[in-house]
């Protein structure tokens, strides 16, 4: 059984590799392994460890494009092509995504001075088997939430691209999202069970296009929510939920979503 409903995809957010500048196309592929080209790839420190936009926020300004059939990669900076080339497959490595879950995959060999330079620390470009997420394949939050936060800032607007989710979802309530642990959820063809709440960090304080520090989204979202527990990721503060794939398809932007029991 379906209730009817008002909301809709308003916006979907991808990157082909983890950190670096959203992508929002008006329509994303699911497998039961979740979005298809997302977080195809990720970086590494020196001693195998994840890097994200919360330790490295220059890397937002680029942006990559990957075929996983051809296996070209193209990395785009402010400036244009930095480079565009095939990412070969060299030794296996398994990263541990921040004691939630170990990501295995293969160091692409040749790549690593690209964004090492940016970086300006050593890094290394990581092909993943699947995936390169901390929890889920997908994450889900309502511009309603986002919305609220305003009232946390001066009434000043919070981009809710800087919370690098998914799909965002129009037409909800506040805090609507909060609610759907457990429940299954219809967006377009794709169906999906809600999960627990997201434990955000401090990427979020960085602006989505600069990478610069310039709103204590963490601040906000505790006066507005307060700080959290869960059995799961301990206390922390809480904005937007996971979500496993139940029915695989695609989803465009403006496709009906819809609770189902």
């Amino acid at each position: 059984m379906t209730h009817g409903s008002d909301m809709t995809v308003s916006l979907l957010s991808v990157t082909a590799v983890k950190g670096l500048a959203l992508h929002h196309p008006d329509h994303i592929d699911i497998t039961a392994d979740g979005i298809v080209g997302d977080r195809a790839l990720f970086l590494v420190d020196d001693k195998y460890e994840p890097i994200s936009c919360t330790d490295l926020g220059g890397i937002m300004r680029l942006s990559a494009d990957y075929d996983a059939t051809t296996g070209v990669l193209s990395v785009h900076g402010p400036d244009g092509l930095m480079r565009s080339d095939v990412v070969e497959p060299g030794e296996p490595v398994t990263a541990d995504f921040y004691g939630l879950r170990d990501v295995t995959g293969h160091i692409a060999t040749g790549w690593g001075s690209l964004f090492t330079r940016v970086a300006g620390t050593p890094v290394r470009l990581v092909i993943a088997d699947s995936g390169a997420f901390d929890v889920a394949g997908i994450t889900l939050l309502g511009s309603a939430s986002t919305d609220r936060l305003a009232a946390h800032n001066d009434d000043e607007p919070v981009d809710g691209r800087r919370f690098r989710m998914n799909v965002e979802i129009s037409g909800s309530a506040p805090l609507a999202e909060d609610g759907w642990d457990g429940r299954t959820l219809q967006l377009g063809d794709v169906v999906v069970r809600v999960g627990g709440p997201v434990k955000r960090c401090a990427a979020t304080t960085r602006h989505p296009d600069t990478g610069d520090i310039d709103l204590q989204t963490l601040k906000l979202i505790g006066a507005y929510k307060g700080r959290q527990e869960t059995p799961e990721f301990g206390a922390g503060f809480y904005f937007g939920v996971y979500a496993d794939v139940v029915t695989p398809g695609r989803i465009h932007v403006g496709d009906a979503v819809t609770l189902v029991d």
